[in-house]
């Protein structure tokens, strides 16, 4: 029972978004602090295995708001290394995978744009079923500012009466889910936290079990970003 207790307490902090703080001076010192390899596709990779637990984290070494990621990370793997370090655990080992992808959308001119880092974190602490869950980091290279679900659309809009449907849409077509998300969670803003912006789409990302049956496993969705557009606030 100890284990499980720490499992799911593990779970909820992870899933939990990050503050998001001011930029660090240099985009090389999120992959220092989280002593990671910078590779030549610019991607810092940190891997950590022993006979309890293997972890393996990446990101884009190059995302204007390292501290954010590093933040994220190192709550992750502390939470999850606790839990693998803890005397009753069993089924070892344990791993923890934390995948960030990039997006970008905008021009390439400095100072334009925003920039996003996704992660998809595959967690698994000895019980019968892993987690897969998402986390999002946006950037207004314009501002110099994070992007909020709530920031990314002009004050007054209703953002959520065209994506709700767009989304039902792309996965009823897309995935064979029919009636894939009930109204009552449809137009929550609380469940679409987590995207992603590239000059065509906007993304979303759902957690493993979020809206969904636990065996619908983690679940994305994409709409045309031309859908949104007169609402974006960017």
């Amino acid at each position: 029972m100890h284990i499980f207790r720490s499992a799911a307490a593990l779970l909820g902090a992870c899933a939990v978004a990050v503050s998001v703080g001011s930029p660090v001076a240099s985009a090389q010192s999120g992959c220092a602090d989280l002593r990671g390899v910078v590779g030549p596709d610019q991607i810092c990779r940190v891997q950590i295995q022993n006979p309890t637990y293997t972890v393996d984290m990446s990101f884009p070494n190059d995302y204007p708001d390292q501290q954010s990621l590093v933040e994220y990370l190192t709550q992750s793997r502390d939470g999850f290394v606790n839990v693998a370090e803890d005397p009753d655990a069993y089924n070892l080992p344990y791993e923890l995978d934390a995948d960030g992808v990039g997006y970008r959308s905008g021009s390439l001119l400095p100072g334009t744009g925003t920039r996003s880092v996704v992660f998809t974190t595959y967690q698994n602490v000895g019980g019968a079923h892993p987690q897969t869950y998402y986390q999002a980091f946006n950037w207004n290279l314009a501002t110099n500012a994070p992007i909020t679900f709530g920031t990314l659309f002009k004050p007054g809009t209703k953002p959520l009466d065209v994506i709700y449907p767009a989304v039902n849409r792309y996965l009823t077509e897309q995935q064979g889910l029919i009636d894939a998300i009930p109204s009552t969670a449809g137009l929550d803003p609380a469940n679409y936290q987590n995207f992603a912006l590239t000059d065509d789409t906007l993304l979303f990302f759902f957690s493993q079990g979020q809206m969904f049956a636990e065996s619908a496993g983690p679940v994305q969705a994409s709409v045309p970003r031309a859908l949104v557009a007169p609402m974006l606030a960017l």
